[in-house]
């Protein structure tokens, strides 16, 4: 063996630590189905059904093509809008940090637009672009932009002078600061403000579908089971809504941020 040759060992997370992070929310949603359950002996169930009768009305309607299609429809909504809203603005916040007024610019922009509910922009949309998966996936890019731009436009201005100062020195161009410098330094700062987004793109995403942006989806589905009176569907459907947006941000999104900032999570001895 070569003495030279140094093995690194794997870091693995040790059993336990799934169930520290899982035990949490495992223990809030049995406490909130609790309070449901016990509100709901004291009220009509045509006001308040009971927790098993809506979970039996999820499984059944899970199996129902048209269930599933509405929640396709929104997460293929959100496939769009969400994606192009992160890749856009953190550009413009990159491009914040080699350019001053431009971030002058960008940030006063923000402001003004971000103190503005994104379903406000709907019967706008409406009207310029007409109902359907246009007026929704715009609204979308509006909600998650802002927070995703600001977060990386932030990062930049705590970008290390010395890296900065030392890749002009090297001659570094405005092109490769962004790539060298800006970009691998603002990487904690994207995936906090991907996170962050994610939450305005799917509350928007629902609103929208909600106030008349659409005929199909989630929000949508919401809306007409409420119309109809029927409370186990809006239950139902709140119950799904909320778990697709736990399963992405918590599973999707916190995997791929601890993939991203692995030497963040990697302690001494080998725990994660």
């Amino acid at each position: 063996m070569n003495p030279s040759y140094t093995k690194i060992p794997r870091t693995k997370p040790k059993s336990g630590s799934f169930w520290r992070k899982v035990l949490p929310y495992l223990l809030a949603v049995g406490s909130l189905l609790a309070i449901w359950q016990i509100t709901a002996l004291f009220l009509p169930s045509y006001l308040l059904p009971d927790v098993p009768d809506v979970f039996v009305r999820l499984f059944s309607s899970i199996q129902d093509p048209e269930f599933r299609g509405h929640i396709g429809d929104s997460l293929i909504r959100l496939l769009w809008g969400y994606p192009l809203a992160c890749v856009f603005g953190a550009l413009l916040g990159l491009i914040g940090g080699i350019s001053k007024g431009f971030a002058v610019y960008l940030r006063s922009l923000i402001s003004i637009l971000q103190a503005i509910p994104p379903i406000t922009w709907v019967p706008f949309f409406v009207i310029l672009l007409g109902f359907g998966n246009k007026t929704i996936i715009t609204v979308i890019i509006i909600a998650s932009f802002f927070p995703m731009a600001l977060s990386v436009l932030n990062a930049t201005e705590g970008v290390n002078r010395t890296h900065l100062e030392l890749a002009r020195v090297m001659g570094a161009s405005r092109r490769q600061l962004l790539a060298k410098v800006f970009a691998p330094e603002s990487l904690p700062a994207f995936v906090t403000g991907a996170q962050v987004a994610f939450g305005n793109a799917w509350r928007s995403l629902i609103a929208a579908e909600m106030v008349g942006g659409a005929m199909a989806g989630l929000g949508f589905y919401s809306r007409w089971r409420g119309e109809v009176a029927d409370m186990e569907g809006v239950l139902m459907s709140i119950i799904v809504i909320g778990t697709i947006a736990a399963l992405l941000d918590l599973v999707l999104l916190e995997g791929l941020k601890r993939k991203l900032l692995r030497y963040r999570y990697v302690q001494p001895g080998g725990d994660e």
